[in-house]
């Protein structure tokens, strides 16, 4: 087993467009970067950085992909989870099946994950970052749905309970809030009419880009977030005031 010199992190969900856009900015950093999704073919490929197809809801490909991580690098120092999945409204047009989907692809993977790369995080002191919504800050709306509002809220609290459970260990555990990105799980899901009216109710005046994440998610792994954990960092354009 060889161990790389440089951090080793895992993004999931690295084909949308906050994945993307971590991607890169962690590359950037120097890391080697690990980036998972069903769909491989969308991810940029190329040095620092590998690729693995990965279903987030599936306990042994997780155990498998951070297994693999370890035998082929050593190490594994940074877990970004941005992999999930948008629903619809209101309550009475949501299935059980719709229902327990979403939740299974939202959080219950932040489970699986957590349980499986914990004790990685443990031997590097690293990080661990969910994405969550101002949907789990506010009540979210059927834009989304009800079980995408429940999940990332639990998102929420997941990373706080986890961020008290570990910290004796090292490990910083937090969560993003976005609110509206310009990314295809907005521009590809609603109408022009509807875009212009999310973008509307921004207080800044603009959907957020990929790389305003991007961002925070540097922040957080970075030496400069060494004292935060347990954070939820909301980057809505003032959608929600803390």
């Amino acid at each position: 087993m060889a161990t790389s010199r440089a951090p080793v992190a895992l993004i999931t969900g690295a084909a949308g467009g906050l994945g993307r856009a971590a991607v890169a900015r962690l590359r950037e950093r120097g890391m080697h970067v690990v980036a998972t999704d069903l769909a491989l073919a969308e991810i940029p490929c190329g040095a620092p950085m590998s690729v693995a197809s990965l279903d987030v809801t599936d306990e042994a490909a997780i155990v498998s992909v951070i297994d693999r991580i370890q035998t082929e690098y050593g190490r594994l120092d940074h877990v970004v989870h941005l992999a999930g999945a948008a629903g619809h409204g209101p309550l009475d047009s949501v299935t059980l099946k719709d229902w327990n989907r979403l939740l299974d692809i939202n959080l219950s993977s932040a489970f699986l994950l957590a349980k499986a790369s914990h004790e990685s995080l443990r031997g590097s002191r690293g990080t661990l970052t969910f994405a969550s919504s101002t949907n789990g800050l506010n009540g979210g709306s059927a834009l989304s749905g009800p079980a995408y509002a429940v999940a990332k809220a639990g998102l929420i609290n997941l990373a706080r309970y986890l961020a008290k459970e570990w910290a004796a260990e090292g490990i910083r555990v937090n969560c993003l809030a976005p609110g509206p990105i310009k990314t295809p799980m907005v521009t590809g899901r609603f109408t022009p009419d509807m875009v212009q009216s999310l973008q509307a109710s921004v207080p800044l005046g603009t959907l957020g880009e990929p790389e305003h994440i991007a961002h925070a998610i540097d922040y957080l792994t970075s030496p400069a977030g060494a004292f935060v954990t347990g954070t939820v960092m909301n980057i809505s354009g003032g959608v929600v005031i803390d």
